[in-house]
């Protein structure tokens, strides 16, 4: 059997987007499924669009995302060079051939007079076909013209693609395209047959736009006497609401944005895998090795696949909890903050946290007072205290002040409780505001916030001298 070639070829004209990094990564998984080759190289022979450092970020996403290349534009390779612009001479001396052997000619009209003739069919309600203006002789190719391929007579093509089973086009699909352009570029329609001729490519997953093309594809591999590779039609990545393709106006982002974002690479490649792709079982999170193993070409769908947002929040939720402590610090960037405290609120933010930018916003929003000491409000110390119980809660203040004093530095959480609820549950019995009446001044006096973890893992945390210590700034402002 042949052995498995698959390559990722984008064009330097903008950012990474999802729609472009699934390409990659089903390539990708493709090659390692079957102990293959995968090839990074780039297509940037339309150089009026090509912008500036869009190579490096391809690269960069890329490789943030865990998708290694065999070989490429940046490391080299047995079909140096990857870059289009760097392979005029191989382009030329394939159009040759085609001169050659009368499948291909110089194009001899001016751009207004092709203009001229797509306006009339335009008026004659009939599509355009350059095929139709074909000069019957051709001065020889000098470079300085387009040069066109000579479509043949066939009135259909039909193929197999590996995704969406039998596909087929009619004659209006087939006509004259340029091959290379008069400034001396190829056309993507002919550098990427060569390319993927010359890197030996056998399975080339695209998007569905490119099926009414696939004619052009397979009359120009004919000509060339070479069979085509295996095509994979993928399907649209669809806006939330499911109604189009996803386009920036719905949120499509940069990939890198989602690194900036606090995404973890091995979520976004779970998510990405699963956008088109089902493994036909209920397993929903996938480890980068799990999705090589699981990957079958015959389980891409065909319908668009919408991208849900929530899903990759949950999606990332969970590749963050499976993190060691000391691997979520470090990932997640946090700095300047009491390492020791930070250890143990780290399974505060997975329990809460959807993304590392969430968590930092937890730390220096609601769990701040893990870090440095609240300052305090006497009426909402107050706020739970009734009219006819004055004095109740500086008293269970100072009661849950000479509970903690008996419990030791690095006391978990469950142990606070233990400790402490037992007073709570005799304030109930009483009737004078229930546990309320004293869990809530104890969390205030320890958070100084409406809303924060609970105070049984305050004190965990912070620990039982700090604890008893903000306590005691807190009785201090009720005795003025």
């Amino acid at each position: 059997m042949t052995a498995v070639v698959t390559r990722f070829a984008p064009s330097p004209t903008g950012f990474m987007h999802v729609g472009g990094v699934r390409t990659a990564l089903y390539s990708w998984l493709y090659a390692r499924k079957h102990g293959g080759r995968f090839i990074l190289r780039i297509e940037d022979t339309d150089k009026e669009r090509e912008v500036a450092g869009a190579i490096p970020h391809i690269i960069e996403s890329l490789t943030w995302l865990g998708i290694e290349w065999d070989e490429g534009v940046d490391r080299g390779g047995p079909h140096a060079p990857y870059l289009q612009s760097e392979r005029l001479d191989l382009y030329r001396s394939y159009a040759q051939k085609l001169i050659a052997a009368g499948h291909a000619y110089p194009d001899p009209y001016t751009e207004n007079e092709v203009e001229e003739f797509r306006q009339k069919a335009e008026m004659e309600k009939r599509p355009f076909l350059f095929r139709d203006h074909r000069p019957e002789t051709s001065d020889t190719w000098d470079g300085t013209k387009p040069l066109r391929f000579r479509a043949p007579r066939i009135m259909r093509y039909e193929w197999d693609d590996l995704a969406r089973g039998r596909l087929g086009a009619g004659e209006e699909a087939v006509d004259d395209f340029i091959l290379i352009k008069g400034d001396g570029y190829p056309t993507y329609n002919f550098a990427h047959i060569v390319d993927d001729i010359e890197m030996g490519v056998t399975q080339v997953m695209r998007g569905e736009e490119f099926i009414s093309s696939t004619p052009k594809y397979l009359s120009l591999y004919e000509a060339l006497g070479v069979t085509p590779p295996a095509f994979v039609t993928m399907p649209v990545i669809l806006s939330p609401d499911g109604k189009k393709k996803l386009s920036k106006r719905d949120g499509a982002k940069d990939i890198l944005e989602y690194r900036n974002e606090g995404y973890l690479p091995e979520a976004l490649m779970n998510f990405l895998a699963l956008l088109g792709w089902n493994p036909g079982t209920e397993q929903e999170f996938f480890s980068k090795d799990e999705l090589i193993q699981a990957f079958d070409l015959s389980r891409i769908q065909i319908s668009g696949a919408g991208f849900d947002e929530v899903k990759l929040l949950s999606v990332n939720q969970h590749w963050m909890r499976q993190l060691s402590v000391e691997d979520f610090i470090t990932r997640g960037g946090f700095s300047g903050l009491d390492i020791s405290k930070l250890k143990k609120a780290v399974p505060l933010l997975k329990e809460r946290a959807h993304t590392f930018t969430e968590a930092r916003e937890m730390l220096s929003g609601e769990l701040s007072c893990l870090f440095s000491e609240p300052a305090l409000d006497r009426s909402q110390l107050l706020a739970k205290e009734r009219p006819d119980c004055p004095g109740m809660t500086k008293t269970a203040l100072e009661s849950l002040s000479e509970a903690i004093k008996s419990l030791s530095e690095g006391v978990s959480s469950e142990a606070v409780k233990e400790a402490i609820m037992p007073l709570a549950n005799a304030e109930e019995a009483k009737g004078k505001g229930g546990r309320g009446a004293m869990l809530w001044p104890l969390r205030y006096a320890l958070s100084g916030q409406e809303r924060s973890p609970d105070p049984f893992t305050l004190i965990s945390i912070l620990g039982s001298g700090e604890a008893i210590s903000r306590i005691r700034k807190a009785i201090g402002i009720l005795e003025k």
